[in-house]
């Protein structure tokens, strides 16, 4: 079967690249380290701002983000108790992969009548309703 693609010879996948996919790709974790981009956040912000996210998977996913080294969980002690997140320089490096696949998503999932556009930080936010057109 020839393709107008170049075929390429199918060599094992670098365990670094596994790695990485495994942990960016796990549910939600991708949509957590897209929030803790725009700056530092506490929980119940994440929260509102991540739709379909109980409270037991978000604490579950932020753990194994900061034992991971891309998030960092910091403790004012107060009164009142302050906690909150935020990603590492490590975290902060997953920026341009966050905004290509933004931008991947307006050009291949928009179909499903949901629209997205890029800030000015350049990762994708919902697009206001109004602009969205008609349902």
């Amino acid at each position: 079967m020839e393709s107008s693609a170049e075929q390429h010879e199918l060599t094992e996948f670098c365990p670094l690249f596994h790695r990485a996919i495994e942990l960016v790709g796990r549910r939600w974790t991708g949509s957590i380290l897209r929030a803790l981009i725009t700056g530092e956040h506490r929980f119940n912000e994440l929260l509102a701002v991540i739709p379909g996210l109980s409270d037991r998977l978000l604490a579950e996913r932020l753990r194994e983000l900061e034992e991971t080294g891309l998030v960092l969980r910091e403790v004012d002690p107060g009164p009142p108790l302050h906690v909150s997140y935020s990603v590492t320089e490590k975290g902060r490096d997953l920026r341009d992969a966050l905004y290509a696949l933004g931008v991947w998503a307006e050009k291949w999932i928009a179909a499903r009548g949901e629209a997205c556009e890029l800030t000015e930080a350049g990762l994708a936010t919902a697009r206001p309703a109004r602009a969205r057109g008609p349902r």
